[in-house]
């Protein structure tokens, strides 16, 4: 397996007999993986913090660089199956967006993101169209919602962690998850049943933002789109946000998926969204993000330049509000 984080934690916990290799070396990277039948790809790790450091376009050839190695030494290795970790939200989320299916395209050109972490995963996903097209090994995506489980940390957990929920006027975001376990078991399910392709992975429940807010027990923010999607790039420029405002679309807008295929095949997931909302929330309490950035005793500084910016944005709400109601 290769890869690391919470959901490559699940995928050995699945598999006993699986061997981690975090980074596969640029010379002979097949030498590594020995000669395995399968070969787990974790490109989405659940762990937003692994991102820190390198810059967006850095990170992106590494991530794409990272799938072409593993790709080939997987053929030169022998491997009959490959088996990619990737995410549901490279098909992009909008107001209105319908349930995504298993055959759905991936966003592309001007639609999808180019940077941050869908951007990378959207990268990876055209280095993973051009292998499909081989008849060996077999290949198959997992694009799986929202994640959730034991140390995953990802926009959405610290979506959870801001004082406020926030929320964009006249959109409805409905909310569902996917546990790394269930993530683990659909990968070995698809293996144990030749399933190959591009195959969502979700709980079979929705929840409506009422729900979501009764059980984290927070208030919301509304904001027009153009001032929530305006302020978190001003705030990405300047590095208070740590990921692009294109990544604000999949807190605030939905990405529900079918789970088709793999449901029609048998495969039942173990998790509910109100369980896994559950495990989130547990997993959250005492830590506390501004504008999708963790705050600690090492973030004082950017935790003034964040109160600051949170602050302006809910006074100009409160006034926009306060001035509606006295022209009424």
């Amino acid at each position: 397996m290769l890869g690391g984080g919470p959901v490559a934690d699940a995928l050995c916990a699945a598999w006993p007999t699986a061997r981690l290799v975090d980074e596969l070396p640029e010379h002979d990277p097949h030498e590594a993986l020995g000669s395995p039948d399968v070969v787990l790809v974790v490109a989405h790790r659940g762990d937003l913090g692994a991102a820190d450091g390198p810059a967006a376009r850095d990170r992106q050839a590494s991530a794409v660089a990272r799938a072409q190695r593993a790709l080939a030494a997987a053929r030169s290795a022998g491997a009959r199956h490959v088996v990619v970790v990737g995410s549901a939200a490279v098909h992009g989320a909008w107001r209105d967006r319908p349930v995504i299916h298993d055959a759905d395209p991936v966003a592309r050109g001007a639609d999808a993101p180019h940077d941050g972490l869908v951007g990378e995963l959207v990268a990876v996903e055209a280095v993973l169209a051009r292998a499909g097209r081989r008849r060996s090994p077999l290949l198959t995506v997992l694009r799986p919602a929202a994640l959730a489980g034991a140390g995953v940390d990802t926009f959405v957990t610290r979506h959870f962690e801001a004082p406020r929920l926030l929320t964009v006027r006249g959109a409805v975001r409905q909310w569902q998850f996917a546990h790394v376990e269930d993530v683990a078991s659909a990968a070995r399910f698809a293996v144990e049943h030749g399933l190959t392709g591009a195959l969502t992975v979700g709980s079979t429940d929705v929840l409506s933002p009422s729900q979501v807010e009764a059980a984290a027990g927070m208030r919301r923010v509304e904001l027009a789109a153009t001032t929530a999607f305006g302020t978190a790039e001003r705030l990405h420029r300047v590095g208070v946000l740590p990921a692009p405002a294109s990544e604000l679309a999949f807190v605030v807008y939905p990405w529900t998926v079918a789970s088709d295929r793999l449901l029609a095949a048998g495969w039942t997931p173990r998790w509910s969204s109100v369980e896994c909302l559950d495990v989130l929330l547990e997993g959250v309490q005492g830590r506390v993000a501004v504008a999708g950035r963790r705050v600690g005793s090492r973030d004082a500084a950017a935790l003034g330049a964040a109160g600051a910016a949170v602050a302006l944005i809910g006074t100009a709400a409160v006034w926009r509000q306060a001035r509606a109601r006295r022209g009424r």
